[in-house]
């Protein structure tokens, strides 16, 4: 699949007859952006998307996108956005009309929710290259529009792993007919296609990252991921070892809590049994939740860190690279620090851990190359065909985040 890309990823420029290597530029990424500023964004954006019943939407995600681009500089130079949030609207309202007649057709006949699911889950793979192209082509750097280049056959053949457990589970469904009895095959089928649908969750992953990473593209320069099916199913592997390493440490702790409590009401002492008892069940209480968001809190910051080290690091052309260094430590500490304070202030200081995420995150990223940035930058400009045409090309704005 990838042999059709080679012609868009350029040589080095290296000097005819030469045999040294050429010397490896560093461009770095900062992220200038501050809590207080967005906050005035971030809280304008939430009361008139509240006041226009979420119409005011794709204006809200044009601001948010905005800041967060112009204030990610790459080699000194600020990237941008352009979407137009009245064409977001079209993509934000048809994709809002395709979940409420799922919605109405799953109350109005079981067969036509299936359907309308069907319908929905046929055209998503469309919908996510037609978002990819319309995020790109709206974002440049240096003036320069990005591409996705990425088609829609590329882009059915990436979500395949979802649909052979889903239309496994779409054919169990129509083998029973309404109101009877499902037979006793029929629990032990469900709960198989469920543990089908988790194995193939990290191959489904590597898929669409594949197909993002293979797709980007400036001028004639278009990346490559370079990391197997096999290291995303080692990072999905040992992200699971991490939540059942605390999920074990929270179960200790917590049964080591109540055997030393109820120990202790039993051991003679002068204070008053119901005063223990309610010290103890609040103590066992206490650890229960800790455990439970250790288990929610710690294995994300391990899977992002791990996955954006590996997609980061892993893709790349013959002209340029990537290199990600996110730390699992500094990433979980500003985790728990982001959910304390979040807490404390009912959620007021959300988009001042989204910032001080976004810096982190930016800030371990940074690009190597082996021909000069401003060589680069001309050869990128000179083979640029106006990618502002993909954007204009698209007449929904589809923009779903993927």
């Amino acid at each position: 699949m990838n042999d059709t890309h080679d012609a868009g990823r350029i040589e080095p420029a290296l000097h005819s007859g030469s045999a040294a290597e050429p010397s490896e530029h560093q461009l770095g990424v900062r992220f200038t952006g501050s809590g207080s500023e967005y906050f005035r964004i971030w809280i304008v954006n939430l009361l008139l998307t509240l006041v226009t019943l979420s119409l005011y939407y794709p204006w809200a995600k044009v601001r948010r996108l905005r800041y967060f681009h112009t204030n990610t500089l790459v080699g000194g130079k600020p990237l941008d956005f352009h979407g137009d949030p009245w064409r977001m609207l079209r993509g934000y309202l048809l994709v809002g009309l395709m979940v409420v007649l799922y919605s109405v057709a799953g109350h109005f006949s079981p067969v036509a929710g299936l359907v309308a699911f069907l319908i929905v889950a046929a055209i998503w793979p469309a919908l996510l290259k037609a978002s990819m192209q319309f995020r790109l082509a709206n974002t440049s750097w240096r003036g320069l529009r990005f591409r996705f280049k990425g088609s829609i056959p590329d882009a059915y053949r990436a979500m395949l792993p979802l649909f052979v457990p889903g239309l496994m589970f779409v054919a169990a469904l129509l083998a029973v007919p309404d109101q009877a009895k499902p037979p006793q095959w029929y629990g032990g089928f469900v709960l198989g296609v469920s543990f089908l649908s988790l194995l193939v969750l990290p191959w489904l992953w590597w898929n669409l990252k594949k197909y993002q990473h293979d797709h980007y593209a400036l001028g004639p320069l278009q990346t490559e991921l370079r990391a197997s099916r096999g290291a995303f199913y080692g990072v999905f592997l040992k992200t699971f070892g991490v939540s059942l390493v605390v999920l074990v440490v929270a179960i200790v702790g917590v049964a080591v809590l109540g055997v030393a409590g109820f120990a202790g009401l039993f051991a003679p002492s002068g204070g008053e049994d119901r005063t223990q008892i309610v010290a103890v069940v609040m103590a066992v209480l206490l650890g229960v939740v800790i455990g439970l968001l250790g288990v929610q809190l710690i294995p994300r910051p391990y899977f992002t860190s791990r996955m954006q080290n590996l997609l980061w690091s892993r893709t790349g052309n013959r002209s340029m690279r990537f290199r990600s260094e996110l730390r699992f430590l500094p990433l979980l500490g500003l985790t728990l620090k982001n959910w304390v304070l979040m807490l404390l202030t009912l959620g007021l200081y959300w988009p001042f851990a989204a910032v001080a995420t976004a810096r982190m995150r930016c800030e371990a990223v940074s690009v190597r190359t082996r021909v000069d940035p401003e060589s680069l930058v001309d050869q990128v400009r000179a083979g640029d065909n106006d990618a502002a045409g993909d954007a204009a090309g698209d007449l929904f704005g589809l923009d779903i985040g993927l």
